[in-house]
């Protein structure tokens, strides 16, 4: 019996990341928007695409939540996209009670899912899920830090005129102006970028990386970037799916890891079929530490204005 994944939000990132699901054939997809039409139609393109890509998974476009029901994995990605101007922030209030909306509706239809959240301000939203669904925090966790890290892996690549695929790269924190890439652990094929790279063009490949999104929503100038994002999405959905225990970046719930309780910050996790199954704690220097303690007091300043 395939396992089913449902994508509540059939924008550009949901229906990207649905089409990737139902391409691999892993689970069958729910795809679920309130706006009448739109789900179904997306739905009905993709499922007359899988016999083109020999994908023997179903996909249903849905209006309603209780087609959702018993869903292994949901992915939310409703909420509104940024426009030219806007940081995450902004997006606060108005996607907040998006989720709670969707948060209480899946608390009843799908109790034992993983839910793994895109919706921006990421880190403040996967920490409004959990409280609102009250699943386990292993079972809930936030897309971020894969996204930034593959940006800055594209970056170093390009930089480098290397191969992405021998690129490696790590960063911590919030998605978003304060998260913390990891120099020191971002390698090609084992040797760290800093032995590559001068410290001035480290730094503008890391300011190019905090602003990745932005970048794309400037040039884009109605639109936001879903490519990646939606990859970022499936990179984590396949590593439940199949139990593959990947370390990935992502917002996850911390209880004591590096030195910070009752937040949810992007930080290396094994990713399994129970969602969360441990965090991955590396020794930061004090300078990183510090980054750190700025990006969680950044993220638990917008926790604090919904008061969650």
């Amino acid at each position: 019996m395939k396992k089913k994944v449902s994508v509540i939000g059939a924008g550009n990132v949901g229906a990207t990341t649905a089409q990737l699901i139902v391409q691999s054939g892993l689970a069958d997809v729910m795809l679920f928007d309130v706006v009448e039409g739109m789900p179904q139609g997306k739905a009905l393109d993709l499922a007359e695409a899988c016999p083109l890509w020999n994908s023997s998974a179903a996909i249903t476009g849905t209006n309603s939540y209780a087609d959702t029901a018993g869903s292994d994995i949901v992915v939310i990605t409703a909420g509104l996209a940024r426009k030219p101007g806007m940081s995450r922030s902004d997006l606060l209030h108005a996607n907040a009670n998006i989720i709670r909306a969707v948060c209480v509706a899946i608390a009843k239809t799908s109790p034992n899912a993983v839910i793994i959240v895109v919706t921006n301000p990421m880190d403040i939203m996967a920490q409004l899920a959990w409280k609102t669904t009250e699943f386990s925090c292993r079972r809930v966790l936030g897309m971020g830090g894969i996204l930034d890290a593959s940006r800055l892996k594209a970056f170093i690549s390009m930089e480098l005129n290397v191969s992405p695929e021998d690129v490696e790269a790590l960063v911590l924190g919030g998605h978003g102006d304060d998260m913390v890439p990891l120099p020191r652990f971002s390698t090609v094929k084992g040797v760290p970028i800093t032995e590559l790279l001068p410290k001035r063009k480290i730094e503008s490949l890391i300011d190019r990386t905090r602003n990745g999104g932005a970048e794309i929503v400037a040039l884009l100038k109605s639109g936001s970037a879903y490519y990646a994002p939606a990859v970022s999405t499936w990179q984590m959905v396949k590593a439940v799916l199949i139990d593959e225990q990947r370390i990935l970046p992502c917002a996850a719930y911390l209880n004591g890891e590096y030195g910070t309780k009752d937040i949810y910050m992007g930080v290396p996790v094994v990713l399994g079929k129970e969602g969360v199954e441990r965090v991955v704690e590396v020794k930061l220097t004090k300078e990183e530490k510090a980054k750190f303690k700025k990006s969680c007091a950044s993220v638990k300043n917008l926790i604090d204005k919904l008061s969650i």
